[in-house]
């Protein structure tokens, strides 16, 4: 059963087996990490924290326990509850989860196996929305440079780590600073820094309201975040599944297009089709088992092949 403590302003996460640091920061799901030795440096909420799973050696001096994570700088228990717990869908039992996919088809059973240990993250709505509009027709270490270069001209400093400062998400007062010219010369967003100016104008305006979008049904809200420009279909259901846990929410980018075909329809590239089987395959769950077969077809270069 997992246990959770607290020593040192470091948390433990212990016997959590559906815990893997890299099925969870390296799957598109969140930019503001870095890969350091055998664990990542993460910026989230007001947090700098390194996440890692412990060696062996380190395991056996917390007696019987048979694995172990470590949010190093992440805090008291009170600081678990109040953030770390709801960040890392620590109450959804990932077991139970990936067992009722495993039990759909082979295919996902597959997935599911390569993909223990990976969670989705609740992320902030705000930095969803930023973040994802950014990654659009982008690489990801572009994306994560994007993101962190914003970061530092309006966020607040919340860490400093071996010579370099760490900044919190800016707030949509702090981001409002931003203009078109910043955007493109220093933070080199290219020709989306005028989608997230037009953008962040109209959630200051509540043009866009998020508070109305957390409260409206998923269709609903999926149409209000296309009003901000440089939100499409994809990218909004991004934005849902990510930042506002709606589990329905079905991403559809070439990789999903890529294993949907291998696996689940024949020559379909209309991603609004691709996206309206994957509802209907996986129903209330879509964006969940959407995860577990991204996951499964990047890393595994799963190709389109007409089945049968």
């Amino acid at each position: 059963m997992m246990e959770v403590i607290s020593k040192n302003n470091d948390i433990y996460i212990l016997d959590e087996k559906e815990f893997v640091p890299k099925n969870i920061f390296e799957n598109g799901q969140a930019f503001r990490w870095d890969k350091v030795n055998n664990g990542y440096n993460i910026v989230a909420g007001k947090y700098f924290a390194h996440v890692r799973k412990l060696n062996e050696s380190e395991v056996k001096s917390f007696g019987n326990y048979k694995d172990v994570v470590i949010i190093e700088n992440g805090g008291t228990l009170d600081d678990y509850e109040s953030f770390w717990r709801n960040y890392f869908d620590m109450d959804r039992d990932y077991f139970k989860l990936r067992k009722s996919f495993m039990e759909m088809d082979d295919n996902l059973r597959k997935a599911c196996e390569f993909g223990v240990g990976l969670r989705v993250l609740k992320q902030d709505l705000l930095e969803m929305i930023i973040s994802f509009i950014i990654s659009a027709n982008n690489q990801i270490p572009r994306i994560k440079s994007s993101i962190e270069k914003i970061c530092e001209l309006v966020g607040d400093k919340i860490y400093s780590r071996d010579g370099k400062d760490y900044y919190a998400f800016p707030s949509l007062e702090q981001l409002s600073n931003l203009t078109e010219e910043v955007l493109t010369d220093y933070a080199r967003v290219g020709y989306r820094a005028k989608y997230l100016v037009n953008t962040i104008k109209m959630l200051k305006d509540n043009e866009v309201s998020l508070d109305k979008v957390r409260l409206l049904p998923y269709e609903e809200a999926h149409k209000e975040l296309c009003k901000l420009q440089g939100v499409g279909p994809k990218v909004a259901d991004c934005i849902l599944l990510f930042g506002d846990s709606r589990d329905e929410a079905f991403p559809v980018d070439t990789w999903v297009i890529k294993f949907m075909n291998e696996y689940y329809v024949d020559n379909v590239k209309s991603m609004k089709k691709i996206k309206k089987a994957g509802a209907k395959i996986f129903k209330d769950k879509a964006g969940l088992a959407q995860q577990y077969l991204f996951f499964y077809a990047r890393e595994n270069k799963v190709g389109v092949k007409k089945r049968g």
